[in-house]
């Protein structure tokens, strides 16, 4: 028999990806679907209801399992826990209604790209594809393997050469129609969802279902009154639910709205350049970018000219960042390998907003589309949103189970009313109708609501406090907090850098420090033209703007910035910044400075640099700056201070932020473009020039907060992407690690050649090591764990590189080392989102605080993100803080914990209230009699004021206790309290029946 290739297979759509997903192919049968209509028909839609809770049961009653090849229906299934499933629908985009040329029909490409995905795609003559349509991202079958592929996204493939080649000179005007086609416009379209639709989805849900089922029932027997007041409260709830998720919609519309409609100069082949609305643009269009300011409406890859953006939507950092063209190399590696974690800086992101432009001497600044509308930086942001990772809530989950066991109450007490209403030969009907009465006594459809009531109450107050949330589900989970990882710039300490101080050094020896502020102006020296000259700085509407480190270092100097070109021969001159001393500064023998190229700075090189030249002189230099440890590896050994280690510890130790500067005169001949130098090559053999000195200072409010979460034992953890010393030091001044408690610097190394990889353990105070092979490793470690975990008198730090090091090749010591680490330094985005997933695998409840920039990742992936800033990066954090400091750290915990026991009294005393009305009709059964329509109206009523009122007037209480509220809902206390009390109640209830029952006038 031939095995089919779909058998045990499982494929998967996104590989790799954070929103991974197994994708499995269905083939519709019309039997079955006969069937299946039938089912609905007879069931009165309660099939169809089932199927609409539950899509997988749809895709195996309608269909039977195939290849994805002969698929009609998908069904895809998350890779998470949860392992939810989506039913979708395999449409044929047809090609052959666009006025193709004849040769589309042969077997050649049906665009030019040859390694683009869309020439594999087709189908040959008939000019059709299939495809699928999942979370607004469009996926085309991939004839050649067998897979659908992502489209709305140039090749990550391409090489620097090949972009320029292929792109450069714009597409052909039949190959942007099939691309807009297959792609889809470029557009973040987010619908304002119609109320009906809103409606629906929420009447639609279970709760709603089974509420409106009961209502049914106690209409039926004349029970008017209360069920139509608890119509009103339902309808109220609805319509407050559906105002809410409109509001939601219509800000999110608004949002996006404004970039899909930009006027952009696009090129094509043979027809030249015209203006066109953006949402016409395709993957691998070139457009102009003209020197207007502008948001981006798509991702693009720079390919001439520079320019500055505002990045604040991704970074949360309103900061001017300048692009730079992809480098002109015929390397064979993909465009995004050769140029490494610095990519970036030749991307044009979506969403950014261009502020400035510099055209090369061959004409405008020109950019290449690389991704349009869903697949951008900012669709991917609008997505996150729109499907957001779902919260893995114990609470609901048993709240969930603790209603199946109460239905399992009511179905014994639904077979006690049968045998009792039949023994006395009761008509069927009235039967029927009694046993359903008892089994909605025992669950009281106020459960669900119950749960979200303490949450709804905190958000508000939350509210008064300036805390911000889209997430309400999460606040319970804000009551189990246990870890928070803090940012330490502008979040533990304040945003801006002070200047405090300069070390030159001469001859290999530190000099004087001179400090700032000061009454001389710092001297002329290779010192003052690194501070004046290396930086990214730009003048946008007569006001200096940049990085806040760039701002006071070229502030202590006194220069002043002339950005407008200079008179210079050469190809860079168009690209020209120039600073001249200020009427403060110190006299020095030359004019200005005029900076020619820039090698941008980026976190993952930790270091920038720029190719200057004085004005009048034909000497060309290269200054730059960056983190001390890359900076003096750059430099010739013999420039570097003996006691350069000593002296930038003393520093660091102290809590300040270190800059190191280097310079290099370049042996350049006079017409050279300075733009194509290689870096790696430019960047060598420097001498040493200093240390930069500058203060962060804490903000008032971190110590006595951080001291507050101590007291509740609440773990405090930094994060951060500075350096190892200086944070250990903030974390000493912010009594995150507190006198008298000793640090271990966690050092971990890659393996070598035949040398294994390797952990080194230090004591921050001491200089020297105690190295260990993987193998002896183990050992040492446990002991000293175990000593921590006893005394607490340790902490380990590490770095971001001994971080991934230990993840990749010491995976089993991590949990071992998380217990008890308080600093993790130079740590990049995704090493940030990687930590708080490794702390949730401990079971920590872990909340994240940071200030919106690079910490987006993390803030989504913890149980709470708390974001400090309110830019655009923040939109997708469960909360946002508008007092920008950790004070909503211990207000959100104590809202959650308040919300949290709220939810549990309320569910144990609905739990009772309808244990109790169940005991009372069962036992009024009996007698064939039952409670009267007004004794349900006035009990209901005043449970609900009652609960209501109560919630409303309960504040959180004010002290952070140095314990949790329960997190399980099923738990012996809780569960022994509802039992000891429902047996008094039976006993009780039993005996007063019985009792009243032998009395004469009875």
């Amino acid at each position: 028999m031939e095995e089919k290739p779909w058998k045990d297979h499982c494929v998967l759509l996104n590989k790799d990806e954070e929103n991974e997903l197994e994708i499995f192919g269905y083939k519709t049968q019309g039997c079955r679907k006969a069937l299946c209509i039938a089912g609905y028909i007879l069931s009165c839609g309660a099939l169809l209801l089932l199927f609409y809770w539950k899509p997988e049961w749809d895709v195996w009653a309608n269909c039977i399992r195939c290849s994805l090849e002969e698929a009609d229906v998908v069904l895809l299934r998350t890779t998470d826990e949860f392992q939810r499933y989506t039913r979708k629908k395999v449409t044929w985009i047809d090609l052959s209604t666009l006025a193709l040329p004849v040769s589309s029909n042969s077997d050649g490409p049906l665009v030019a790209d040859k390694d683009s995905v869309i020439n594999r795609a087709i189908m040959k003559p008939q000019l059709k594809m299939r495809c699928i349509q999942v979370q607004k991202i469009r996926y085309i079958w991939d004839f050649s393997v067998k897979e659908f592929k992502k489209v709305g996204s140039l090749e990550d493939s391409n090489t620097c050469h090949s972009i320029r080649h292929k792109f450069g000179a714009g597409l052909t005007r039949e190959e942007q129609k099939i691309r807009q086609l297959l792609c889809g416009p470029n557009a973040i379209e987010v619908e304002i969802r119609p109320i009906w639709k809103l409606l629906f989805k929420e009447i639609l849900n279970p709760f709603y279902v089974f509420q409106a089922f009961t209502l049914t029932l106690w209409l039926s027997q004349g029970y008017t009154e209360y069920s139509v007041a608890i119509i009103i409260l339902s309808i109220i709830s609805v319509g407050l639910t559906v105002y809410d998720l409109r509001q939601q919609s219509i800000k999110l519309h608004d949002l996006v709205e404004e970039h899909n409609k930009v006027q952009v100069t696009v090129c094509t082949k043979r027809e030249g350049c015209k203006e066109l609305e953006s949402c016409y643009l395709v993957p691998g269009d070139m457009f102009l970018l003209d020197g207007k300011k502008f948001s981006l409406p798509c991702d693009a890859v720079l390919i001439d000219g520079s320019c500055i953006v505002n990045e604040g939507m991704l970074t949360g950092e309103s900061i001017p960042v300048t692009k730079t063209p992809l480098p002109l190399t015929e390397s064979p590696m993909p465009w995004k390998t050769h140029s490494m974690e610095d990519y970036r800086r030749h991307v044009l992101f979506c969403g950014t907003e261009v502020i400035q432009t510099k055209p090369t001497g061959r004409g405008p600044a020109r950019a290449v589309v690389l991704q349009t509308g869903f697949n951008t930086a900012k669709g991917d942001l609008v997505r996150s949103i729109l499907y957001p990772k779902p919260v893995n809530v114990k609470l609901y989950r048993d709240a969930f189970k603790f209603i199946v066991g109460l239905s399992v109450i009511g179905v014994f007490g639904l077979i006690y009313t049968v045998c009792v209403f039949m023994s006395h030969k009761k008509p069927v009907a009235d039967v029927v109708a009694m046993a359903l009465l008892l089994l909605t006594a025992a669950v009281p459809p106020a459960i669900p609501a119950a749960l979200t009531t303490g949450t709804v109450y905190a958000q508000r107050r939350l509210k008064k406090k300036k805390i911000f949330c889209i997430s309400p589900q999460r606040i319970n989970i804000c009551g189990q907090i246990n870890l928070v990882c803090f940012d330490k710039t502008g979040t533990l300490t304040e945003d801006g850098l002070d200047l405090w101080g300069v070390i030159p050094s001469e001859g290999s020896r530190f000099q004087t420090i001179h400090k700032f502020p000061s009454s001389t102006p710092l001297p002329w020296g290779p010192v003052c033209g690194a501070m004046a000259s290396c930086h990214s700085l730009v003048v946008l509407d007569n006001k200096i703007q940049g990085d806040p480190l760039d701002l006071k270092m070229f502030e202590g100097t006194h220069w002043e910035i002339d950005d407008s070109s200079t008179a210079q021969d050469g190809a860079g001159a168009l690209d020209t910044c120039v600073v001249r001393p200020g009427p403060k500064a110190s006299s020095a023998p030359v004019e200005g400075i005029a900076i020619l190229h820039q090698f941008p700075f980026s976190s993952g090189l930790q270091r920038m640099s720029v190719v200057s030249q004085k004005i009048g002189e034909e000497q060309y230099d290269l200054y730059m700056k960056g983190a001390p440890e890359i900076v003096s590896s750059f430099c010739r050994q013999e420039t570097v201070p003996a006691n350069f280690l000593k002296e930038l510890k003393m520093y660091t130790s102290q809590g300040f932020r270190v800059i190191a500067l280097a310079h290099k005169v370049l042996n350049l001949g006079k017409d050279v473009d300075v733009s194509n130098l290689d870096r790696e090559e430019a960047e060598s053999g420097l001498a040493f020039l200093g240390l930069l000195v500058m203060e962060n200072r804490l903000k008032q409010e971190t110590k006595p907060v951080l001291g507050e979460l101590a007291a509740a034992r609440i773990r405090s953890v930094m994060v951060t992407g500075d350096n190892l010393q200086t944070a250990v030091t903030v974390a000493r001044d912010a009594d995150m690690i507190h006198a008298g408690s000793k640090v271990i610097l966690v050092e971990a190394n890659e393996p070598e050649g035949s040398a294994p990889a390797s952990i080194a353990w230090r004591l921050a105070e001491d200089s020297k090591a105690s190295t260990a092979a993987p193998c002896e490793v183990r050992a040492n470690t446990e002991e000293k764990i175990t000593l921590e975990g006893e005394t607490c008198n340790y902490h380990f730090a590490m770095n971001g590189k001994s971080y991934q090091v230990i993840i990749k090749h010491f995976y089993n010591l991590l949990p071992k080392i998380l217990v008890n680490a308080t600093v993790f330094a130079r740590m990049s985005p995704g090493q940030k989102s990687s930590l708080v997933e490794e702390f949730q695998k401990l079971n920590y409840y872990v909340g994240m605080c940071g200030d919106g920039a690079n910490d987006c990742g993390a803030l989504k992936m913890a149980h709470a993100g708390i974001s400090l800033s309110e830019q655009e990066a923040s939109v997708a954090s469960p909360f946002t803080s508008q007092i920008p400091n950790i004070q909503c750290v211990p207000e959100l915990i104590r809202e959650g914990r308040a919300a949290l026991v709220a939810s549990f009294a309320v569910v144990k005393y609905l739990t009772l209230y309808g244990l109790i009305q169940f005991v009372g009709t069962a036992l009024l059964f009996w007698q064939l009699q039952i409670f009267g329509n007004h004794q349900y109206l006035i009990q209901d009523i005043i449970i609900t004021l009652l609960v209501c009122l109560t919630m409303s007037l309960t504040e959180a209480y004010p002290k952070l206790a140095p314990y949790r509220p329960p997190s399980q809902l099923i738990s012996p206390p809780l569960l022994l309290s509802i039992i000891l009390n429902v047996c008094f109640t039976i006993i009780m209830q039993t005996c007063g029946f019985l009792l009243v029952k032998q009395q004469p006038w009875y």
